[in-house]
This record gives structure tokens, sequence and C-alpha cells, in this order.
């Protein structure tokens, strides 16, 4: 093959990459304002039964502590940012299924050849994952504020910030709704080939400790609602390590049959 063809085969090498390029980034953006489009559609529903979701959400976790906290705000605005921030909040909890849907969509083809056989369950697992973990979150945010506010009890009235609450809990809800995608996670990793079931093990003792440090970071800083996080992880951890194993296995068999 002369200069001239290696040349040719050297510049249609790069056309074609930097089109597939072009071509992943168009289609990342077309996802993206799907997205936009689905969160804001339920986000607009959402406003309009604000109040309801607030009392639901807020209001609800806050009737076992004793005292029980009162609720204010400090400034003109925040009652608006109140109604926005739990329409929109709520809208990316109702539009998961859609979002995980189209994330998938986007992802599933770079690691299977029959992405359409297998994004549905990817979806309906991603979503069980994240509204597992808020619902657990939310479950057991009323004895996580009993435990805060009962360091104060008859000396103390506690009053919260309506914009520090609201961002505590959706902090904390929305760190395990996304802790608890861990073993979706590790299927994935597992299927690019970069974890297999012994890597988990043999780093299990490491995993205890960066579970921790994880918890740490996504929750307020105390103890409990660490170890809320944590004892959870280490559970889903340990049943990734199974899914790793039998995802693996099954793969191996696909393969020899």
């Amino acid at each position: 093959m002369s200069d001239i063809e290696n040349s040719k085969v050297i510049i249609e090498g790069a056309e074609a990459k930097e089109k597939s390029i072009i071509s992943h980034l168009t289609e990342l953006r077309k996802t993206l304002i799907q997205c936009a489009i689905a969160i804001l559609f339920f986000a607009i529903i959402c406003g309009i039964f604000w109040e309801s979701i607030f009392e639901i959400i807020a209001i609800w976790p806050l009737r076992l502590s004793d005292p029980a906290p009162r609720l204010i705000y400090t400034a003109p605005s925040e009652a608006i940012m109140l109604a926005l921030r739990i329409s929109v909040t709520s809208g990316i909890v109702l539009a998961s299924p859609f979002l995980f849907y189209k994330i998938w969509g986007f992802i599933a083809p770079g690691l299977y050849k029959k992405e359409k056989a297998v994004i549905l369950p990817l979806v309906f697992a991603s979503t069980i994952c994240f509204l597992a973990g808020i619902a657990y979150c939310y479950f057991l945010l009323p004895l996580l504020l009993q435990f805060l506010t009962g360091f104060a009890t008859g000396q103390i009235d506690p009053y919260f910030r309506i914009n520090e609450y609201l961002s505590f809990l959706i902090k904390t809800s929305i760190s395990f709704g996304i802790a608890f995608e861990m073993p979706i996670v590790a299927i994935m990793l597992g299927r690019l080939g970069i974890i297999d079931h012994h890597f988990l093990l043999k780093h299990f003792r490491v995993s205890i400790v960066v579970i921790f440090i994880l918890a740490a970071l996504l929750t307020p800083p105390d103890v409990l609602s660490q170890i809320f996080l944590a004892f959870p992880l280490l559970i889903l951890y340990t049943i990734s390590i199974f899914l790793v194993y039998f995802a693996k296995r099954k793969e191996d068999l696909c393969e020899t049959a």
C-alpha cells in the first residue's frame, strides 16, 4: 500500500471517528433535553399540589419529635423558593423511570449487543432501587429528627428555617436513593470487566471504611444518620457480590453455548 493510500485510510478513519463523536454528542444533547422536559412536565403537575406534597414530605416527619419543631422563614422570597424546590424535586422523583430509560438507552448500546432486551430490566431495577432508597430514608426520618431534637429537650425550643430544613430532607433522601443504586453500578462495572466477585470479596474490609466515609459525606454530621445509611450499603455491597458472580457466570454460559 502506497503512502497516499495510507494517508487516505488515516484521514477516513479520523473522519469516521469525528462523526462518531459528533453523533454521540448530538444524542447526549437530545437525551438531556428530553430529560429536562420530563422533569419540567412533572414539576408543573407537582407545583399545583405543592402544599399537599409539603405536608407529606416535610411536616409528617416532625410529628414524632418532642418538642415538635416549628418551621419559619426569614426572607420574603423563601416561601416562593420553597414551592419551586418541592415542585422540581418531586418532579425528578416522578420522572425517574423516564430518566433511567433515557440514561440506559444512551449507555446500554456500548455494553450490550442486544441493548433493547436489557433496557427495560435495567430501568425497572434502577427505578426500584432509587425509590427504595428514598422510601427507606423517609421512614427513618422521624426517628432521626427525634434523635437530633432530643438533645435540647426542655432547654431550647427548636425552630427550623424552612430552606435549611428542606435542604436537609432533599439531600438526605436523594443521597439514599443514589446510594441504593450500588448493585446496578456493580453489575455494570462487572460487565465492563473492571471488577468481578473476587475483587469485591478481596476488598470487602476496605469497602467498609469507604462506605462509612461515603455515609459521613452524604448525611448530616451525626453518628445515627451515618449508621442508617452505612448499614444498608453494606448489605447492598454483599448482594452486589452475588449479582456480579451470577451475571459473570451467565455471560460465560452464553459464550460457551
